[in-house]
């Protein structure tokens, strides 16, 4: 698959519905939360568990305008990092991180370290001093690295926009926060209060980063006329034995997922989303523990959700060595652990005609989308609704 399952079902339902002239029709909203499992048996034999908040909107991600424009306008600069990972980057430990992420070949292919240096490091000072005065940092500068490519993303056939494959990160550093601190801290300046209090997945985000073994991450990424603001929490768990069950709720460390009650105002099916992807040396198929599986449509030879209302998981392809799951909420409001579990298995699956209803496929987009880890999902530019301004 050259898409994720999560964006082709947004760009399906951004071709069939634009924004909703009924309350109950279909909309996108430009904040979205998504908690995603990726079980990596082939590269990095880890299971790593994420909660991602984002939004493209500057009144739901507080980001001052000033530092959003220089982010915007800086050559080549694909992302700005603020994390805590204890490995920002190979050499530095037990430190929090500012990176600065440059793509730039003809750099690179200069092979002139000193010109790389020189040139990557111009470009992180000219954002340095803003980053930090805008989230009350003291980050200074520490080396510049080129990252090789990932075999990660290979596997997973992204991009690594944000870290990995051939990218220069200029690299500031400063004591490492704990992630619980650095979560109250970024949320406190980020987002603003009313989204806080709706609850949601940033609950379960704010539940994980008390973690001691959780990261927290802040991503801003440069798009087609809008920066994509990305929150996220994350936990790695090394993989010992075999994997043949997927039991996210464990690995986030709540009791179930509630969708946030900002979307309250109408019907945002796409905009809280459970997600798991599993990547393997062998073939593999996943079965929902419970049984709860959406209605789809199969269109130009990939899954889709049929009806929006109904909740339940939409698995595609249903049998290899690379496997997306969706969780879609439907109409309902959580979703239970026994709903959200899987079972992993050699077995080939058996396909049944009574979920699945096959239509004439839609035209075929050429455009390349890419998304993991700190991507996410990529936001819809201005076909999204910014809730914030609509709840006012």
């Amino acid at each position: 698959m050259k898409n994720l399952l999560a964006l082709s079902i947004i760009v399906s339902l951004l071709m069939v519905s634009c924004i909703a002239a009924y309350a109950q029709q279909p909309q996108l909203a430009s904040y979205r939360e998504t908690a995603h499992i990726l079980v990596d048996e082939k590269v990095q034999n880890r299971t790593t568990a994420f909660i991602t908040l984002a939004s493209t909107s500057p009144v739901e991600m507080r980001v001052p305008a000033d530092l959003s424009q220089k982010v915007q306008n800086a050559a080549n600069v694909t992302s700005v990092v603020i994390t805590n990972a204890q490995n920002c980057v190979l050499g530095i430990q037990d430190q929090g991180c500012v990176l600065v992420n440059i793509v730039s070949p003809a750099l690179i292919e200069s092979y002139n370290i000193t010109t790389i240096q020189t040139n990557a490091r111009q470009v992180g000072d000219t954002l340095i001093d803003s980053i930090n005065k805008a989230f009350a940092l003291n980050a200074q500068f520490n080396n510049v690295y080129v990252n090789p490519k990932g075999d990660l993303n290979g596997a997973l056939g992204t991009s690594g926009i944000v870290s990995g494959n051939r990218t220069i990160s200029v690299v500031y550093t400063m004591s490492r926060p704990d992630s619980s601190y650095i979560f109250d801290g970024l949320t406190a300046i980020l987002i603003p209060k009313q989204i806080r209090d709706d609850g949601g997945f940033f609950n379960a985000a704010q539940k994980m980063a008390q973690d001691t073994n959780s990261t927290v991450t802040f991503a801003i990424t440069p798009g087609q006329g809008a920066l994509l603001y990305q929150l996220q929490v994350s936990k790695q768990i090394p993989i010992k034995t075999q994997v043949t069950s997927i039991k996210p709720f464990e690995l986030f460390g709540i009791d179930k997922l509630e969708r946030s009650s900002y979307f309250d105002v109408g019907f945002f099916p796409l905009n809280s989303i459970l997600d798991v992807t599993v990547i393997s040396n062998q073939s593999l198929a996943i079965t929902p523990q419970g049984g709860n599986v959406a209605p789809t449509t199969v269109k130009d030879g990939q899954k889709f959700p049929s009806d929006l209302t109904k909740s339940g998981w939409i698995i595609d392809p249903d049998y290899g060595q690379k496997i997306s799951a969706i969780y879609l909420f439907g109409k309902d409001t959580s979703v239970t652990d026994s709903q959200a579990s899987l079972t992993l298995s050699t077995s080939v699956p058996t396909v049944s005609q009574d979920n699945t209803t096959a239509v004439s496929p839609p035209p075929v987009s050429n455009t390349n989308y890419s998304i993991y880890a700190l991507i996410g999902i990529v936001a819809a530019g201005g076909a999204a609704i910014y809730l914030f301004l609509k709840r006012r």
